[in-house]
């Protein structure tokens, strides 16, 4: 059994443009758990959330990472999104897997393209956001221009639940505090968070303006609930490489962050048209089980596939038999596993809420939808970007092409926005993606791991010509003389 139940689980997802140290923030909250021996470092290849042979020599994510710590009794899965708007395809699954988005912005960059992106994907869903402002050791001279920005840009519900004090080297609590050493006016900071915290409970508002003090646990509520429904959005500071700020922040998360049963539930969405039906789904470890891949991965050297899963309701054990929407045949689950980084750890079972990974289910793909029992239909995920670049392969050896097919799709199951086609003109094998960076990563991947090279070249692009209409009361003789009688 799990030591945490559903009510402790705290699922939070980063998102944000990259750069803004997503990965150095996840690794600073498994160094200050204790779960790792040190801080690690992007820059020095030792991260255990970029452990991707690409991730490592490119210095950036490609895919998503899986970690989970304990603080305070509550369980928080972790997951690091990539930040550069060729891999969306890797991002926006994963905000189906979580209740809370954490806006990860640097300090020094500011709002960037992917910021404003995923913001607006994660709000349009529905979640609970959180901003935290990073990197905050560069210099805390703009904090507050930045700050009036967020607010400009995502709204005056953005209020600082924090603030640093002038060499960042320390954070104020702005809920507990109204005094203190920081880069703003701490009791204003105090005064705008409760106010917009009231605002989300009409009888605690009443006493608010009636001049009632407001306990602090009716304070901590509302301020869960006010998240929930999007009217606050806190902001924190930290600098993750200086593990400063990472605590204060992760006890925010086991506070007040909403669990699987506060948060944004679900939509299941089953058959076309007027006999639609869209069910939402609350966990119930009695139910039957529903829950959706958002993440899959390969091994690099055993090639076994990994694919990670959050529950919805219902449980997995070692001995169910899992079926995909859309499948014919059932799927047992074997080991159920917790990620940390790239390293799997055994559980008994999966329970509602939790986010859990299962090996060796080849048939499986990402934005599958996993049930026991009746088909629930599909879980409503976020729209895709569609792919818009697209390269032609030849295999540099012949005889590769089968494998570069069978790899070319292992690589769409895991994110569905690189697609694989033979053009029915050209004959040609086409593989497309958000931009040429995502091709070429796919690509350097499938000669790192499998050994397999091709050739890249534009598609060939077939031009056809066809009778577009009619022509009336012509006339016309056709006349050819090449001896003889000739033609007429």
């Amino acid at each position: 059994m799990a030591g945490y139940t559903t009510q402790d689980i705290r699922n939070i997802v980063l998102i944000g443009h990259a750069g803004a140290g997503k990965t150095t923030l996840a690794e600073a909250i498994l160094h200050k758990s204790g779960l790792t021996t040190r801080l690690g470092s992007v820059e020095d290849k030792t991260s255990i959330l970029d452990c991707d042979t690409e991730e490592k020599e490119r210095g950036h994510s490609v895919d998503s990472g899986l970690a989970h710590v304990n603080r305070k009794g509550k369980e928080i899965n972790i997951i690091d999104t990539p930040g550069y708007p060729d891999f969306l395809g890797a991002a926006i699954p994963c905000l189906a897997a979580a209740e809370t988005a954490v806006l990860v912005v640097s300090a020094s960059a500011g709002i960037q393209t992917n910021t404003r992106k995923m913001f607006q994907t994660a709000k349009e869903r529905g979640m609970a956001c959180v901003i935290v402002v990073n990197k905050i050791d560069s210099g805390t001279d703009e904090l507050n221009n930045l700050v009036g920005t967020l607010q400009e840009s995502f709204g005056m519900e953005c209020r600082c639940f924090n603030l640093p004090n002038a060499g960042g080297s320390a954070v104020v609590d702005c809920l507990a505090h109204d005094n203190g050493d920081a880069i703003a006016d701490v009791a204003d900071a105090h005064t705008n968070l409760i106010e917009t915290i009231v605002e989300a409970d009409e009888a605690l508002m009443e006493a608010y303006l009636g001049g009632e003090e407001i306990p602090a646990d009716k304070l901590a509520e509302t301020l869960a609930k006010g998240m929930v429904n999007q009217s606050l959005i806190p902001i924190l500071f930290t600098s993750a490489r200086h593990e400063m700020g990472v605590e204060a922040l992760m006890d925010f998360i086991a506070a007040y962050c909403p669990n699987p049963i506060q948060g944004l539930k679900p939509t299941a969405v089953k058959g076309e048209g007027e006999a639609q039906t869209r069910t939402a789904i609350a966990p119930d470890a009695n139910a039957g089980l529903i829950g959706l891949v958002f993440r899959s991965s390969a091994d690099p050297k055993s090639h076994i596939k990994a694919s990670s899963i959050r529950v919805y309701t219902g449980k997995i054990k070692s001995d169910s038999s899992l079926q995909a929407t859309g499948g014919k045949k059932g799927m047992r689950s074997g080991h159920v596993n917790k990620i940390q980084g790239d390293k799997l750890e055994s559980i008994d079972e999966a329970i509602p809420g939790d986010i859990v990974t299962l090996s060796k289910l080849e048939e499986l793909k990402v934005l599958d939808t996993v049930f026991i029992g009746s088909d629930p239909g599909v879980i409503e995920t976020p729209a895709l970007p569609i792919p818009m670049f697209s390269l032609a392969l030849e295999p540099k050896s012949r005889g590769d092409e089968t494998k570069i097919s069978g790899v070319l799709a292992e690589i769409n199951d895991a994110d569905p926005t690189f697609r694989t086609s033979r053009d029915a003109q050209s004959h040609e094998l086409v593989v497309s993606g958000l931009g040429e960076l995502h091709v070429r990563v796919m690509l350097a991947r499938m000669q790192h791991r499998r050994g397999l090279e091709v050739n890249t070249k534009p598609p060939t692009i077939p031009y056809r010509e066809t009778i577009t209409g009619s022509a009336k009361m012509v006339e016309y003789t056709h006349k050819k003389q090449s001896g003889g009688a000739g033609q007429f």
